[in-house]
C-alpha cells in the first residue's frame, strides 16, 4: 500500500457534492441536448483543459444512455474550447446488455455567432461494478516517493504564463525526478509522474478519471520543450472503480517527431490496482 496523506474527513468534498461535480454538471434540455456553462476554474493559460472537457462529455453520455460508467472514450480536439456557454449534443450508437455506445459533441459560438465544434467523441458505456475480479497482468504501479517528498504547483513557478486556475483546484505532488525542467535541467528522459486528487478532497470515479490523465504537466517539459501542448486525439480506458485515497499517474512520451508527439498514461490508486489507461496524441510546439 503506498504511502500518503490524506485530507481530514470532515473537510472532504463527496462525490456528488463537490467542485468537480457542479463544474461538470449538465442540463438536459432536450433528449440528446445539454447545457453547460464551461469553468473558467479549470484553465491553463486561456483555454479549458481537455480533460476537464472530457468529464463534461462524459457526464452527458452517461445521462443519455442506459449505462453510467465510462469504459472507452476517445476525443479529437478540434478547436480550443474558452469558458462559458456551451451545448453538447448527443446521439447514442447502439445498446446493449452489457455495452452501449455513444457519440457526443460540444459546441460554441465564435466571436461572429457562428456555431463552432470545439470536441467530438466517441464512447462505450458499462457497469464497472458487474466487471469479474479475474486480473491477470504484467503492470505495475509507479514507484513515487512518499508525498509529503514531493512538489507541488506551489513549490515553485508557474509552469508557462499566464492563467493555470486549474492547478489550484488539484492535489499534485510530483516526483522529484521528474521536475529537472522546473530547475532548467530536463532529464530528457519524457517523464512526468505524481499524486494525483482533487484539492477539495473528493475521492475519484470514473468520471474524474477522465480528468487525472491530462492533468500533469506535459512530458515535454522533460524533453527540453517550453509552451503548453495542445491535445489533438486522447483515448482513455477506465478499467476499475478507484478506492478511495490518492491516485498515482504516470505518463511517458517515448517518439517526438515531425512536431507531434503522443503521451501514454497510466493510473493507479490507492488498492494498487490500475484503474485507467490513455494515449493520446499532441502538437509539440518547437520554437
Amino acid at each position: 500500500m503506498p504511502e500518503a496523506a490524506s485530507a481530514p474527513a470532515a473537510s472532504r468534498a463527496v462525490i456528488g457534492d463537490s467542485e468537480f461535480d457542479r463544474d461538470t454538471a449538465v442540463v438536459r434540455r432536450a433528449p440528446g441536448v445539454y447545457d453547460i456553462d464551461l469553468s473558467a476554474g479549470w484553465t491553463i493559460i486561456s483555454a479549458v483543459n481537455g480533460g476537464y472537457l472530457l468529464a463534461v462529455l462524459g457526464r452527458a453520455l452517461a445521462d443519455a444512455l442506459p449505462h453510467g460508467d465510462p469504459f472507452t472514450i476517445s476525443a479529437h480536439y478540434l478547436t480550443a474550447s474558452q469558458p462559458g456557454p456551451a451545448v453538447i449534443r448527443t446521439d447514442t450508437v447502439r445498446t446493449g446488455r452489457t455495452l452501449s455506445t455513444g457519440q457526443a459533441s460540444l459546441f460554441q459560438y465564435d466571436d461572429e455567432g457562428h456555431e463552432v465544434e470545439r470536441i467530438r467523441v466517441l464512447a462505450s458505456y458499462g457497469d464497472l461494478d458487474a466487471l469479474p475480479d479475474d486480473v491477470r497482468t504484467t503492470a505495475r504501479p509507479p514507484v513515487i516517493p512518499p508525498m509529503d517528498q514531493c512538489f507541488g504547483p506551489e513549490d515553485g513557478p508557474a509552469p508557462v504564463s499566464g492563467s493555470s486556475a486549474i492547478a489550484d483546484r488539484l492535489m499534485l505532488k510530483l516526483d522529484p525526478s521528474t521536475l529537472g525542467w522546473a530547475l532548467g535541467a530536463p532529464s530528457g528522459k519524457g517523464e512526468m509522474r505524481s499524486w494525483f486528487g482533487l484539492a477539495d478532497g473528493r475521492d475519484a470515479d470514473p468520471l474524474s478519471l477522465l480528468l487525472a490523465v491530462d492533468a500533469l504537466p506535459p512530458t515535454a517539459f522533460e524533453i527540453g520543450l517550453k509552451g503548453w501542448v495542445p491535445t489533438v486525439e486522447l483515448t482513455v480506458h477506465v478499467r476499475a472503480r478507484p478506492a478511495p485515497g490518492p491516485l498515482r499517474v504516470s505518463i511517458t512520451t517515448r517518439n517526438l517527431a515531425g512536431g507531434f508527439l503522443e503521451e501514454d498514461a497510466e493510473v493507479w490508486d490507492s488498492a494498487d490496482r490500475l484503474v485507467a489507461q490513455s494515449r493520446q496524441l499532441a502538437r509539440a510546439r518547437l520554437s
